[in-house]
Parts: C-alpha cells; sequence; structure tokens
C-alpha cells in the first residue's frame, strides 16, 4: 500500500488539475464549478476527503507540503495554488489559463 505522500504526490503528479476537497464544503464547490465553467475540456481529479478513511491525514500532509490544511487545496499542473479565493485570483489574473494551455 502506498504511503499517504504517495498517495498525494503520485496524484497531483498523473493529473493536470487536482482539488482536495470535502463534500459538504461551499467554498470546495465553488473551486470545481469554475474549473466547469471555465475549462470544461479539463476534467479535474476531485479527491473528497470527508469520504475517504485516510482523508484527515491527506490534510495532515498537505499541511507539511504546502501549509495548508484547509480545504479545497487545488493543484494545476502540479502546481499548488490554494483554496477558492486564490483559485479565482489565479483565473482572473489569466495564471490559469496559461497553465492549463502551455500542457
Amino acid at each position: 500500500m502506498a504511503s499517504i505522500s504517495e498517495l498525494v504526490d503520485s496524484t497531483i503528479e498523473k493529473n493536470r488539475v487536482v482539488i482536495f476537497s470535502k463534500s459538504y464544503c461551499p467554498y470546495c464547490r465553488k473551486a470545481k464549478n469554475l474549473f466547469a465553467e471555465k475549462f470544461p475540456q479539463v476534467e479535474p481529479k476531485v479527491l473528497e476527503l470527508d469520504e475517504l478513511d485516510n482523508g484527515s491525514a491527506i490534510q495532515d500532509y498537505l499541511q507539511q507540503k504546502t501549509g495548508q490544511r484547509t480545504v479545497p487545496n487545488v493543484f494545476v499542473e502540479s502546481q499548488h495554488i490554494g483554496g477558492s479565493d486564490d483559485t479565482k485570483a489565479a483565473l482572473e489574473s489569466g495564471k490559469l489559463a496559461k497553465l492549463l494551455t502551455a500542457a
């Protein structure tokens, strides 16, 4: 069985967009909707941490890796973007489009 760090790192590496989320979180829903509306060609890999047995351990590792334990925790092309407000700011600045069209 893969360690938490291997699971998280390989998920980030293998997917263009990864959203660490919780199914009931309104900010997570905002982040997921942003990608659905603005980048429909990109299917984010969403991990609903509240539905995973190791969700708390994943959050602990994300805090070590990024300094952020809150959700959503968004990665695009293996780059840490941040939470809901950070993702919206990255959209508005053109950073998301640049990352997603570069690959």
